[in-house]
């Protein structure tokens, strides 16, 4: 489950905070239930506040978003650190990957979201999605620099790469694994010599 940021704004006045938790609850059950494209009328009217309220907190869709999995897509730029570290930069790239798009398939509609922040400079996401990304980029460098990474994949294809396997995993999740698999076995690189590898 995604984690979500608990921190108290400077000066928020405690009835202001108390609607702001509430707007946060009920927007984690409605995406739970209904994807990120979830009645944000039904959220305000579930937290139990007027819409003016909801939009004063959260302006957009994505501000709403960054709230509920700001702090969890920063985990995954944490993660990405420690696996910096592995000796195996291809195991560290693989580790990495599953949990990337493990975290796309939180919500259904989700990988849509995130993929439209990354287009979107003005996106309340756009930031901490473009440090997940640099995350995911140093780590494909790392095994490409290693030889274990096909050298002809960048940043942006591998992030298509995982939008795509999260999109379809979460249409068919029984296929999820599978998908991963041909995923990761398609960004091995192979020697040019079929007696090798």
């Amino acid at each position: 489950m995604a984690q979500r940021s608990t921190q108290t704004r400077p000066g928020e006045r405690k009835d202001a905070r108390r609607n702001y938790e509430r707007l946060l609850t009920a927007a984690q059950a409605a995406f739970a239930e209904d994807g990120v494209g979830a009645s944000l009328n039904d959220i305000a009217r579930t937290a139990g506040v007027g819409n003016v309220t909801l939009y004063r907190h959260f302006p957009t869709r994505q501000a709403l978003l960054e709230a509920l999995l700001g702090e969890s897509l920063r985990g995954l730029r944490t993660r990405s650190d420690e696996l910096l570290a592995s000796a195996s930069p291809h195991e560290a790239l693989t580790i990495w990957l599953a949990a990337a798009v493990e975290h796309a398939m939180t919500y259904r509609g989700l990988v849509d979201a995130l993929v439209d922040s990354l287009a979107d400079p003005a996106s309340d996401l756009y930031a901490t999605c473009q440090a997940v990304k640099t995350a995911g980029a140093q780590l494909l460098d790392r095994a490409q620099r290693a030889g274990t990474a096909r050298p002809d994949v960048d940043a942006s294809a591998l992030f298509s790469l995982v939008a795509a396997v999260a999109w379809a995993s979460e249409r068919t999740p029984a296929h999820g694994d599978q998908l991963l698999a041909v995923m990761l076995d398609g960004l091995r690189h192979r020697s040019e010599n079929p007696g090798q590898g």
